[in-house]
């Protein structure tokens, strides 16, 4: 698949098939989210794959748009030390470039993925924190749903000209 196709094709998937996902696949996976642009080439973040079937079932519980999960064979969780930050606050957007990779990835290798939300809404923070045991000086960002997927979903043009200005508003 070459990149543009990739970009143009890749769609949120929320419906997988039982299949496990390798580990040399996770760990592409992994190793596309962590060739993201960072701020100062900081790197601030961390990643969690979860696979404990109990874990991936207790999130939907405060998380109200992550059902999927009881499909999905394993989920990645995104997070930031935000205390080895060069620039402060720079996390959000390092953590979501690492999630934007990780989700073509996925998509390039025939998985199928879906970025769900956590940070900024408290009660997703306190509740992916307490589940996973994450240190006070690691905030989540995303929690992705990855497996095969049991759909399949067309590419949708969201290009819009009008939404481009040049120079000024």
């Amino acid at each position: 698949m070459e990149m543009m196709e990739g970009i143009l094709t890749r769609r949120s998937i929320r419906k997988f098939t039982d299949k496990p996902v390798s580990k040399e696949d996770i760990n592409d996976l992994l190793k596309a989210a962590m060739q993201a642009p960072s701020a100062g080439n900081n790197q601030p973040w961390y990643f969690i794959v979860i696979d404990d079937r109990k874990i991936l079932d207790k999130i939907p519980e405060f998380h109200p748009y992550s059902k999927m999960l009881k499909e999905a064979p394993i989920a990645i969780l995104i997070c930031a030390k935000v205390t080895t930050e060069k620039y402060c606050d720079y996390w959000v957007q390092d953590c979501s470039a690492a999630t934007q990779n990780l989700l073509l990835a996925a998509h390039a290798k025939g998985l199928g993925a879906v970025w769900l939300g956590v940070y900024p809404i408290q009660e997703r923070v306190v509740g992916i924190t307490d589940l996973i045991g994450l240190p006070s000086d690691v905030f989540p960002l995303s929690l992705n749903a990855i497996g095969y997927p049991s759909e399949k979903k067309e590419p949708v043009d969201r290009f819009k000209e009008e939404k481009i200005k040049y120079n000024k508003w």
